[in-house]
């Protein structure tokens, strides 16, 4: 071996030495297996240029785009052209998945699920680091300096990471650093000494003229080895102190559990203003879950995810928490006593593919909750929360629980709550701004009980006190940002929620605040639909007989409760039983005979059957082994580059000759396709005349080509929805190749030359591939779950 492949080599053990100390911010450790072999695989780019020999800039281009040709064949290859080549379509795809990587970080707890987005961060920042490494050491001889990139890689990771072991990744990253620099041996190590000791400068007479003349020593390298270590050393102290540490998002969880069977671990989650923020600032608002429920009106089925209840003065944040085994059925509802009025509903939810987060959704007080997957119990909160990296993502649920509806008249007459409750959830901070708790006197002067105050808090920030809702007001942290609130009077959700339990605890009212969905938008096939833009905070205050009751202060969001709207009572109802003292029991649900359904689950066509996810992302990643094989297979397809072609003349003719359906839905498909090719891609949102319309402008078609996608637009509609669609044969066919004249006179050389040999829309062979193969391991778990009985969850 030569010495360059030494050193390649060497480069490639310091960059994984480095890459270990990330190994504690994620659940599973498979994508050190993925980096390395795509390590292994830049490098052997590396050595193969560099005996051709090649350029230097060429040898670092020739890796960096082998980088890129690898990174999308793991992440994006159903966006890539021919499933390898990267497009448009693939930087997109990994703008998206960066960003969502970014976002995972703010939400997940260490140690993170090992989602795509994440993998794709750690991947490509050790791919990056280790190209860096190879060009600095091996293509341009300077191993030294190489040190810099393995430094920030190994900070990165104990920065953020809190793991005991600390000093293991260290000692793995310096030594691969030592053997970078023994590979580049003795003078080129003295020659880089000389900036840390002075150079010829700095040395003795006899030295320097020696240096000058190239023919002495330079400075000794043990003591130039101590310089350069002193200073790695010094740095690799400071920088992870710099650093923040994950602690979580919005939504973040840590679970300690082993397992199914035990019950300890802790749960914590984070502030949510800024995910909040985001969320409610989309420009679309994008459908996270749909549910279907059997109660009569949705306007109060808010879906809560996590309990908001440590109060530092500058924001509200979930206390860490004992999680245990969910419990069937959940626990009685703290305070929720028999006097007041319930209505049992039934909840059926089915989460989207792209909404993946550890909190599960559910309507407050849940009863009973039949998920699958791994879930834990955090009673405090009534939350349930993933273990071992489950998400909400594709999960399909169903929830039983209670509508609650106290009266104005019970609130108003609530006993004194539990002393221990009362003291943790009235608790505010010394440094709290003084002006917080006498505008809650002032708005609440008056009142003559506490739930009197609470109202008047509520009616205050939603409706007399001039407030005004903008989620485009800038997140405010710190001791003052409710005061500052206060005093500019515009915000969201989260600043009324947190200023006006904030206010309520100052009044001696327990207050946290709780953050989820608002009810979601009904459709026509009677689910109901809730998006991004429905996320919401609320504040829950706690009267004993009702429990933790919502209030809704924030102006135009969600809808008032009942018992907030009436009149003011000025003594309590004789006719209404009050709640009685030192109790706490809600009536339990009487057990079925048929195996533990409850009737409100019934309604909404639940029970029936064991809920199982559906076909999803690994967490896991893909095996080292497969991910060779599919590379082996992407080189062999980069020998046949005229088969996207082959099959995109293919298609046409067939669409064309009648063989793919109706003719006038054939031909729109070969216009969409065409479009496609051409830089337009398919919307299926759009109607075919808005479709058409969008063609015309953004190829900017004119006269007969105009014409031509109008009609086939309107033949589209008529077979669609007319009574009686009228025959289309050969019209249809001319008009799509008047429309494709039209694409190609109007389109740039490069775009009519990628058209014909990389056409966008040969993408669906790899779509077609990917759902067949989905169909053969489908119909292969129905198979195996004919074969293996399986028990149900309830008994």
């Amino acid at each position: 071996m030569s010495g360059r492949s030494r050193l390649a080599v060497c480069g490639v053990l310091a960059t994984l030495g480095a890459a270990c100390a990330m190994l504690p911010l994620v659940e599973r450790t498979v994508w050190i297996l993925q980096a390395a072999l795509l390590l292994c695989v830049q490098t052997a780019v590396g050595v193969a240029a560099r005996r051709v020999p090649l350029a230097r800039w060429l040898t670092v281009t020739a890796q960096a785009l082998v980088v890129l040709l690898l990174l999308t064949l793991v992440f994006a290859r159903e966006r890539a052209v021919g499933g390898i080549l990267p497009g448009p379509d693939t930087f997109e795809e990994f703008g998206r998945l960066l960003r969502q990587g970014v976002d995972d970080v703010g939400r997940y707890a260490i140690p993170a699920p090992a989602t795509t987005a994440i993998r794709l961060l750690l991947i490509g920042g050790v791919l990056l680091v280790g190209l860096v490494v190879d060009a600095l050491a091996v293509t341009f001889r300077g191993a030294a300096p190489a040190g810099l990139p393995l430094l920030a890689l190994y900070s990165v990771g104990a920065g953020l990471s809190k793991g005991s072991a600390d000093w293991l990744w260290f000692l793995m990253a310096a030594a691969g650093y030592l053997l970078l620099l023994l590979a580049e041996g003795r003078d080129r190590l003295a020659r880089w000494g000389r900036v840390f000791g002075g150079g010829a400068a700095g040395a003795p007479p006899g030295v320097a003229a020696g240096l000058a003349a190239g023919g002495g020593p330079a400075l000794a390298p043990v003591r130039t080895g101590r310089r350069i270590g002193a200073l790695a050393l010094g740095l690799a102290l400071a920088l992870p102190v710099a650093l923040p540490s994950i602690g979580g998002g919005l939504l973040a969880a840590r679970g300690a559990g082993e397992g199914p069977g035990s019950d300890g671990g802790t749960i914590s989650a984070v502030n949510p203003l800024v995910s909040l923020q985001n969320s409610l600032n989309q420009p679309e608002n994008r459908e996270l879950l749909r549910y279907r429920t059997s109660a009569p009106s949705v306007q109060d089925l808010y879906l809560r995810i996590v309990a908001l209840d440590r109060f530092d003065g500058a924001s509200w944040r979930a206390s860490e928490r004992r999680i245990t085994d969910v419990p069937d059925p959940l626990p009685t509802p703290a305070g929720l006593t028999t006097g007041v009025r319930t209505a049992r509903i039934g909840v059926s939810v089915a989460a989207s593919d792209g909404y993946g987060q550890n909190y599960l959704p559910l309507p407050y007080p849940a009863e009973r909750v039949r998920v699958p997957g791994q879930w834990r119990y955090e009673p405090e909160g009534r939350a349930l929360v993933g273990d071992h990296g489950q998400t909400t993502r594709g999960v399909r649920y169903q929830v039983a629980g209670l509508l609650v509806e106290p009266t104005a008249a019970q609130l108003a007459a609530a006993p004194a709550p539990p002393e221990q409750l009362l003291r943790e959830y009235t608790r505010v901070p010394p440094a709290m701004p003084k002006v917080v708790a006498e505008t809650a006197r002032k708005v609440t002067a008056g009142a003559a009980d506490s739930y009197q105050q609470a109202v008047k808090l509520q009616d205050w920030f939603a409706a007399s006190g001039g407030f005004r809702y903008d989620t485009e007001v800038r997140s405010g942290s710190g001791p003052d940002a409710i005061a500052r609130f206060l005093e500019e009077k515009q915000g969201f959700c989260v600043h009324f929620s947190f200023a006006m339990a904030a206010m309520a605890r100052t009044l001696g009212i327990p207050a946290r605040v709780a953050v989820g969905f608002t009810p979601g938008t009904p459709q026509p096939d009677g689910t109901v639909s809730v998006g991004t833009k429905d996320a919401h905070a609320w504040p829950e205050l706690y009267f004993e007989g009702a429990g933790w009751t919502r209030f809704e202060p924030t102006p135009s969001r969600g809808t008032p409760p009942e018992y907030t709207v009436a009149q003011t009572p000025s003594a309590p109802d004789p006719g209404v039983p009050a709640p009685e003292p030192g109790r706490s029991r809600a009536p339990q649900p009487a057990p079925s005979a048929d195996g533990g359904c409850p009737p409100e689950l019934k309604k909404v066509d639940g029970c029936g059957g064991v809920v199982r996810l559906e076909a999803g992302e690994s967490s896991g990643g893909t095996s080292p082994l497969t991910l060779a094989v599919v590379i082996v297979a992407a080189l062999a397809a980069l020998l046949l580059p005229a088969l996207p072609h082959l099959w995109r003349r293919r298609e046409r003719a067939r669409r064309l000759d009648g063989r793919a359906g109706p003719r006038p839905l054939a031909a729109w498909r070969e216009l969409t396709d065409s479009a496609w090719d051409y830089g337009i891609p398919p919307d299926d949102s759009l109607t075919p005349r808005m479709a058409a319309a969008r063609i015309v402008r953004d190829a900017r078609l004119a006269g007969p080509h105009a014409e031509a996608v109008g009609r086939l637009a309107t033949a589209v509609e008529q077979t669609l929805y007319a009574p009686s669609p009228p025959p289309a044969g050969a019209t249809a066919d001319a008009d799509v190749e008047a429309a494709r004249a039209g694409l190609r006179a109007s389109a740039g050389r490069r775009a009519r030359v990628r058209a014909v040999v990389a056409p966008r829309s040969a993408v669906r062979v790899v779509w077609a591939c990917a759902g067949f193969w989905a169909g053969v391991r489908s119909a292969a778990r129905a198979r195996l779950r004919r074969l293996i009985p399986r028990s149900r969850p309830f008994p």
